[in-house]
């Protein structure tokens, strides 16, 4: 099994995405994507992209999975002030393919100061 390019060794920041998506998905499941906070919504927008860049390379599976990570990702970045993850977010989906691995980190760091006590 080969990796899709550009993608970087498992990261604490992988994990993180990987643990803390859990969690959000199995509240989405439990009381619906209404319950989540607009910190859970982006978490999970993220998730969506990370899921689909880590096992298909591509934004494509992404969008199978919740249609809607991209603009709500977009709009919940500005709604929690959070730069960086905004502009990945506002990049064109091919451009953001392109860019993933080199933001994720900084994407990972932003949200993660920003997570709610």
């Amino acid at each position: 099994m080969s990796l899709p390019k550009n993608m970087p060794i498992p990261s604490d920041n992988e994990t993180w995405v990987i643990e803390t998506g859990d969690v959000i998905i199995q509240k989405k499941a439990r009381d619906g994507l209404e319950s989540l906070t607009p910190w859970e919504h982006l978490v999970y927008c993220l998730w969506v992209a990370d899921y689909g860049m880590r096992n298909a390379g591509d934004l494509d599976s992404a969008a199978d999975v919740y249609a809607k990570y991209h603009s709500e990702g977009r709009r919940l970045s500005i709604t929690l002030s959070l730069q960086l993850t905004n502009a990945a977010f506002k990049l064109s989906k091919a451009k953001l393919e392109q860019e993933y691995f080199e933001r994720f980190k900084a994407m990972c760091d932003e949200l993660r100061g920003a997570e709610p006590n």
